[in-house]
């Protein structure tokens, strides 16, 4: 027998996404936990090649960089919801996006780096990938990374 993939993953394939295999926690802590039908997802750190995407926006980093950092994390957050859930099905909207830039103090842009995770949540969930949101410049994050954002999303609880 085939398995088809349900129509959310094929969306996901269509839109050229490919999932990668799930970030580790670095530190003490885990990377999802879930409390009734709500999964948080701890703070997700920019990549760039599979290795930490280091620099300050308005610094080193252009806006438009900082963006696909941002798209490139809400991936990674997708991952990790995929490896807490077992499968992305049964995710019924995306409640909350924090993130937080790594800029200069001039920096004023910080919403527009956010998009890149925003857009590419509605683009995968449409209407429940729409969601409530913080977007903050902060003058340093582990690592030296440009950007970490953390979610939380809400899950059915028919499963």
């Amino acid at each position: 027998m085939i398995n088809t993939p349900s129509p959310l993953y094929q969306h996901i394939q269509n839109l050229g996404i490919v999932l990668p295999k799930p970030s580790a926690p670095a530190a003490s802590y885990v990377m999802s936990t879930h409390v009734g039908n709500l999964v948080y997802l701890s703070g997700h750190i920019a990549k760039k090649d599979g290795v930490p995407w280091v620099g300050k926006l308005g610094k080193d980093l252009t806006t438009e960089e900082g963006k696909v950092a941002a798209r490139l994390i809400a991936i990674d957050l997708l991952a990790s919801l995929e490896k807490h859930l077992g499968d992305l099905d049964s995710i019924q909207r995306i409640i909350k996006v924090s993130s937080f830039v790594n800029c200069t103090p001039e920096y004023t842009e910080h919403h527009l780096v956010t998009n890149g995770c925003s857009e590419l949540l509605v683009e995968v969930f449409g209407d429940a990938g729409k969601h409530a949101r913080s977007a903050v410049g902060v003058n340093q994050l582990p690592m030296g990374v440009c950007v970490e954002i953390e979610l939380v999303a809400e899950i059915s609880t028919d499963r």
